[in-house]
C-alpha cells in the first residue's frame, strides 16, 4: 500500500498561506492524499501566538513530511 502523498500549495506572494490565527493561537492546515484515494485535512496548533515562530514550525513541519527541506 503506499504512503499518503502531502499536499501543499505554495503562495510565495503570501508568507501566512497555510496558517490562519485563531483567537491568537497560529494553526497550520493542509492536507494529505491518501492511498486509498480519499483525502485528509489536518489541523494543528503550532502552540505559539508570534507568526514567525508560527511560518518557522510550518516550514519544519512541512520539511519533515515531504522529508527535504523547502
Amino acid at each position: 500500500m503506499r504512503a499518503p502523498t502531502l499536499s501543499v500549495r505554495v503562495n510565495r506572494k503570501n508568507p501566512d498561506h497555510h496558517l490562519w490565527n485563531n483567537h491568537g493561537t497560529w494553526w497550520l492546515h493542509y492536507t494529505l492524499h491518501m492511498a486509498d484515494f480519499t483525502k485528509r485535512r489536518v489541523r494543528k496548533s503550532l502552540g505559539t501566538h508570534d507568526v514567525d515562530e508560527a511560518r518557522t514550525r510550518r516550514d519544519e513541519l512541512f520539511a519533515n513530511l515531504a522529508g527535504k527541506p523547502f
